[in-house]
């Protein structure tokens, strides 16, 4: 894993550097949507296979990703195709989703926020959401990007995910761990 983060990193920064030289904070969003994009249908079990096929142009994987780019709304311009050409040409798409995490994490840098994940079983309450919002920006001193996702395998209770830090307090969690303490008895 540290590897493909090693391999990444350099594109990451390339993309990051780029936005904020076109324009800052406006392009930020504009570059996250894309790497958004390309890292999902890199990601896609469909898509795969045909990363790494030598029968499959450069020039068309990038056709891919603008295609579903443009189906979500979303025009690749120049830079965008480019930067995605370039990564098609020396087989790194497959490395989209580690360089959208890594872009991501620099913009937050920049940004003075954190991207916090919050997946629970069901959806959060407003109430709820606010609190843990207020709770985190005064300990990171940071301002919170929430993004909740809901697993119902999680049964109850929620998993709090901010860079290193991640508490559990999902019962599926505590389940986990009370027999994990009961083998050990």
């Amino acid at each position: 894993m540290a590897e493909k983060a090693t391999i990444a990193r350099p594109y990451a920064k390339a993309a990051f550097d780029h936005a904020r030289e076109q324009g800052g904070a406006a392009t930020y969003g504009r570059w996250s949507d894309l790497l958004g994009v390309a890292a999902a249908v890199a990601a896609d079990p469909a898509v795969e296979p045909l990363l790494g096929n030598p029968k499959v142009l450069p020039a068309q994987l990038v056709e891919l990703i603008a295609g579903v780019a443009a189906g979500r709304g979303l025009q690749l311009d120049g830079p965008g195709r480019n930067f995605l050409g370039v990564l098609a040409q020396n087989r790194r798409l497959q490395l989209l989703p580690e360089i959208a995490l890594q872009f991501e994490r620099l913009r937050a840098e920049v940004e003075n926020a954190v991207d916090v994940e919050i997946v629970s079983a069901l959806p959060v309450e407003s109430a709820q959401r606010a609190a843990l919002v207020d709770a985190l920006e005064k300990r990171f001193g940071k301002q919170v990007r929430l993004r909740e996702i809901i697993d119902a395998s999680l049964v109850g209770g929620a998993l709090v995910r901010a860079g290193d830090l991640v508490i559990d307090g999902t019962l599926k969690g505590r389940l986990e761990r009370l027999a994990l303490q009961m083998s050990q008895q």
